[in-house]
């Protein structure tokens, strides 16, 4: 996929995780920083999953050097509104009623996903994600844009 002119983006989890754990991955991250550092954004949606996966001092202070604070220190980090919170509460009480779904067998993950597609909606980011089956399920509630990885920068 293309990118547009002008759009910013924000990376999913999932994302971060291919670009930590296999060398392909890795490559594909770093290339996706390399074209898009000015217009990408962290949100803390994903930057509280990040943290929680760590296992090890050195790898939260590696994870604070060299992914969290680069966002901080520019000001590009997304924070849910509390209009997003409300708003996702509503979603998913909304996907009980139509799909059926039982709020107890919802993942928190799921429900992070949720967060961080409204938020993305609210400040006009777009999510890049590994997941377009959640993120489609959510978008026909609350359309929001999302492309699968890595868009390349528009011609």
């Amino acid at each position: 996929m293309t990118a547009r002119a002008g759009r910013r983006y924000a990376l999913d989890t999932n994302c971060f995780i291919e670009g930590f754990r296999t060398p392909q991955g890795v490559r594909e991250l770093q290339q996706f920083h390399r074209l898009f550092a000015p217009f990408e954004y962290l949100s803390v949606v994903v930057a509280q999953e990040l943290r929680a996966g760590v296992r090890s001092p050195a790898d939260r202070r590696r994870l604070e050097r060299h992914v969290l604070a680069p966002f901080e220190r520019t000001g590009r980090v997304l924070t849910p509104s509390t209009q997003a919170w409300h708003d996702s509460g509503d979603l998913l009480a909304d996907l009980v009623r139509r799909d059926g779904i039982e709020l107890r067998r919802v993942s928190k993950s799921f429900g992070n996903d949720v967060l961080l597609a409204l938020s993305c909606r609210e400040a006009g980011v777009v999510l890049v994600t590994a997941n377009a089956r959640d993120f489609a399920r959510i978008a026909r509630l609350a359309p929001f844009d999302f492309v699968a990885p890595w868009p390349a920068p528009s011609a």
